[in-house]
């Protein structure tokens, strides 16, 4: 018996320190500094998903799962390999990108920047793809090239918004909601059958300011007219052979055919990945030095509560806030946002938290792809706002409601008695509808809410508030008719928001800050669990489990500032 035990201890022994050492290897191989040869090119594989920052984890990388990519080290990245004096062009593998315009748009402008340096940078295409994200992408640089058998399809943006409520109505259940207003449309998946004349006029516009915006950059970038762009879009398919005649693309070559036509002068140039050049340092670049500004990340749904991987809980975020209000060696705050909204208490939390930060010092907000309903309501109180010409923002309004599965457990044969003590005790229960006077009741109360959001967006935005009720009604801008309309201040990315803090902390343009990104951790099996869902959905089943997770955390909530699901251009 006591030799059992002793085995089982020696066991354990090792198993501990097996793990330890495994540990340790792959520390060390993530914080080794690679080597980088005096004349060598920086390589970004872009495909697949895009994160807002990067979420790192051991046991993933341990069993050969490439994170996703993430904006945060691209940009760095690219920003370092323009002040590195080792590194001497850029070349960008483009692949399917999951990501929307705005992000898109942030990368192109750190390849545009790279550029200033009088370093090229050269986009290889070696996939048949729908591809108007990325060729766009792909304009900003100083050569594309494509793979002889390649295809390149530059078919326009758009796609199809579904509707449930007839398949809710044979499953028999009722969606009931309230909104404000007519273009508060989070609920017309349930409710509608399609398009409201407010939904479809709110639609066609922000795919029609995103279009325009993709026209103008490719026919500026490829020496086009606009006309001539539109025309090759509604063409379609672009062989290899024939993108080069169109002056879509400037060569056709096989991979090794590449590799030397991206040699400088004939001279051999080493490859860097860009997952080595990750590890390099800013500041051993000189970057990256002077003033502290915390950059915090608010991604995902915002419910009240503790935050969950990818989620905005109001106090995980609220305490960060309070961290970084009481640091004093933070100089100013940028909080980048990439979220559709969520709960309007959860909200709140968090806009509090930044009103009281702001009286202390500088808050700039950088918005990602989306920052709506919600989303805006958290950043409308800041110092300055950015966004991009394709971030979705706005959205000020408010949903509530429920859905009725009486007509389902009857089909079902499930019964229920009422008890209720309290002549609404029962109002949000499923096994019956809403009556006329509950629905008014609640409609008063979003009304209420909605009254706060727009004194608060005139306060925080120095607008009328009739003029931000006019704006507002629910209805989704895109960054650049955001701007127009005074609900943010720049357009811009990260180095927009940067730019802005730095003159509100007083530091010369010529001077460096030293970013400090917030949340610091990340829980240890997250990233595996959350990146082997991912892959294994389809688009559609990625959106419907989206909401189902909205679902899952929004259901104690019961007013929402939330964004629809179908509303980003792809």
């Amino acid at each position: 018996m006591k030799r059992g035990k002793y085995v089982l201890i020696i066991f354990l022994v090792f198993f501990i320190l097996i793990v330890a050492t495994l540990t340790s290897f792959i520390y060390f191989e993530f914080k080794k500094t690679p080597t980088i040869k005096t004349r060598s090119y920086l390589e970004i594989n872009l495909s697949g998903e895009i994160n807002e920052k990067s979420e790192p984890d051991f046991f993933t990388s341990l069993i050969g799962v490439r994170p996703p990519l993430s904006m945060y080290d691209i940009w760095r990245n690219i920003q370092k390999a323009k002040h590195d004096s080792r590194i001497k062009s850029l070349v960008l593998r483009l692949g399917q990108l999951q990501c929307d315009w705005a992000k898109i748009e942030e990368i192109r402008q750190s390849v545009l920047d790279f550029r200033t340096s009088g370093k090229k940078v050269f986009a290889y295409i070696g996939e048949v793809l729908e591809f108007d994200k990325e060729y766009y992408l792909a304009t900003a640089c100083d050569s594309i090239i494509l793979h002889p058998l390649g295809t390149l399809i530059i078919n326009g943006i758009g796609g199809y918004v579904p509707f449930i409520k007839n398949a809710l109505d044979k499953l028999g259940v009722e969606a009931e909601f309230e909104h404000v207003e007519e273009y508060k449309t989070a609920g017309n998946l349930f409710t509608e059958e399609g398009f409201t004349p407010a939904h479809r006029e709110m639609m066609e516009s922000i795919y029609e300011n995103i279009f325009n915006i993709y026209v103008q950059g490719v026919a500026e970038a490829r020496g086009k007219k606009e006309s001539e762009v539109r025309d090759l879009i509604d063409q379609a398919f672009f062989r290899a052979d024939l993108a080069k005649k169109t002056n879509l693309i400037d060569e056709v070559l096989y991979e090794d055919e590449f590799l030397n036509f991206i040699q400088e002068g004939g001279q051999r140039i080493s490859r860097i990945s860009h997952s080595q050049y990750t590890k390099i340092s800013p500041s051993s670049l000189g970057l990256n030095k002077g003033k502290k500004i915390a950059l915090l990340y608010g991604i995902g749904l915002i419910h009240s509560g503790e935050g969950l991987n990818k989620t905005i809980g109001s106090k995980s975020i609220a305490r960060l806030i309070k961290s970084v209000r009481n640091d004093i060696t933070v100089a100013a705050l940028i909080l980048r946002i990439d979220s559709p909204g969520g709960s309007a208490l959860g909200s709140d939390v968090i806009w509090r938290e930044i009103a009281l930060t702001k009286k202390k010092k500088p808050v700039v907000v950088s918005m990602s792809d989306i920052a709506g309903s919600g989303g805006y309501w958290i950043a409308m109180n800041a110092d300055k706002i950015v966004a991009q010409p394709q971030t979705l923002t706005g959205s000020i309004g408010v949903v509530s409601g429920k859905f009725n599965m009486a007509k389902l457990f009857d089909k079902l044969g499930i019964t229920a008695e009422r008890i209720a003590l309290g002549k609404r005790a029962d109002m949000f229960t499923s096994f019956r509808s809403l009556t006329d006077e509950e629905r008014s009741l609640l409609k008063t109360e979003i009304l209420w809410i909605y009254d706060k959001f727009i004194t608060k967006v005139s306060q925080g935005r120095n607008l009328k508030k009739e003029d931000v009720d006019k704006i507002g009604r629910g209805r989704v801008w895109t960054g650049q008719q955001a701007k127009d309309l005074g609900l943010i201040d720049e357009i811009g990315g990260l180095a927009k928001a940067i730019e802005l803090v730095k003159e509100l902390i007083n530091v010369p343009p010529g001077e460096d800050v030293k970013l400090d990104v917030w949340p610091k951790k990340q829980p240890l099996f997250s990233g595996m669990f959350q990146r082997r869902l991912i892959k294994s959905q389809s688009g559609l089943e990625s959106k419907f489990n989206q909401m189902l997770q909205t679902f899952q955390l929004l259901q104690n909530e019961r007013t929402l500032t939330l964004m629809p699901f179908w509303e980003a251009p792809k």
